[in-house]
């Protein structure tokens, strides 16, 4: 069985083949980088949610940092001190970190870190008036 095309009509013909194959091989690039694109959003989204599990929570280098900071090196400083029996000087280290403390749970919202904070500063305080008054 002959032909009945030129080869105008032939080359024309391959012509169309090969475009119609240079695009769906556009195509089928164009699909594997969507699905692509789709697994690597997915893994962004993955790795953001991690990082939102660990990173920290407390604010850092506002006003109530400094005080956590100040107020938790107070709380040491006066246990240490209570420790070495520089008993006074150690409770008015540790009430001036429970009102730092309380100051910080005031502007977290935090009832816990309120609590706490002043009822353990209360105690010390109460001790320390009664030694001073008596």
């Amino acid at each position: 069985m002959k032909s009945n095309m030129t080869s105008a009509e032939e080359q024309q013909l391959k012509d169309e083949y090969k475009e119609n194959s240079t695009m769906s091989k556009a195509a089928t690039l164009a699909m594997e980088l969507s699905k692509e694109k789709k697994r690597l959003q997915q893994e962004l989204n993955a790795l953001q949610h991690e990082y939102d599990v660990v990173k920290p929570t407390t604010p850092t280098g506002t006003i109530d940092w400094y005080v956590k900071w100040i107020s938790m090196v107070a709380a040491v400083l006066g246990v240490f001190l209570i420790s070495a029996n520089f008993t006074e000087y150690g409770q008015i280290a540790y009430i001036f970190s429970s009102v730092g403390w309380i100051y910080v749970g005031m502007q977290w919202g935090d009832r816990a870190i309120m609590i706490g904070s002043a009822i353990s500063g209360t105690a010390v305080a109460m001790n320390l008036v009664e030694k001073l008054v008596i």
